[in-house]
C-alpha cells in the first residue's frame, strides 16, 4: 500500500514538473494573420488611454501597433460580456503581475510595471474590453501565455 502511494506521489511530482515548462509555445501562434503581422511590425508608438472616471482608474498603453490591431483584428465592442472580460482580466493581470515580480526569469522589458486591477471594482465595459484586448495583443505579439488558455481572436 505504501509503495502504491509513493509511486502515485512520484508520478504526480513528475507530471507537475513536466507541466511547469516554458509558457512560450511558438507552434500555438502560427495562426497570426497578415493584418496582425502588419500591426506587430509598426514602430511608431500608439498611446491608448483606458479610463473610467467614475472608478478613478486609468491605464496608459504605449505600444506600437495596438491601436490598429484593436481596430482591425479584435472582436468588436459588445462581442464579450463584461463578466467574461472581468474573469479573463483577473487571470491575466495576476499572471502578468507575477512575471513583473520575477525579472530574473521573465523579460523585464516586457513585464515592466504591475497592474493594479481589483476584481471587486466595476471598471466598466470599455476598460475591461480594452485591457482584455491588450492582453490578447501582447500575448500574440510577444508569443507569451498569461493563463491556461490560448490567446486567440
Amino acid at each position: 500500500m505504501k509503495k502504491t502511494i509513493v509511486l502515485a506521489f512520484i508520478s504526480l511530482i513528475i507530471l507537475f514538473i513536466s507541466s511547469c515548462g516554458s509558457t512560450k509555445n511558438t507552434s500555438a501562434f502560427k495562426d497570426i494573420s497578415d493584418t496582425e503581422k502588419i500591426s506587430f511590425a509598426q514602430k511608431q508608438a500608439d498611446t491608448i488611454i483606458i479610463a473610467n472616471e467614475n472608478a478613478n482608474y486609468e491605464i496608459i498603453i504605449v505600444e506600437p501597433g495596438f491601436n490598429s490591431w484593436l481596430a482591425s483584428t479584435a472582436k468588436p465592442i459588445g462581442y464579450y460580456s463584461q463578466s467574461y472580460l472581468e474573469n479573463r482580466n483577473v487571470i491575466m493581470v495576476t499572471a502578468y503581475n507575477q512575471r513583473v515580480m520575477q525579472p530574473q526569469r521573465f523579460n523585464p522589458s516586457l513585464y515592466e510595471m504591475q497592474i493594479n486591477y481589483q476584481s471587486h471594482i466595476d471598471y466598466g465595459y470599455e476598460v475591461n474590453y480594452k485591457l482584455y484586448n491588450y492582453f490578447i495583443y501582447f500575448q500574440r505579439k510577444y508569443r507569451q501565455r498569461l493563463g491556461s488558455f490560448m490567446p486567440r481572436i
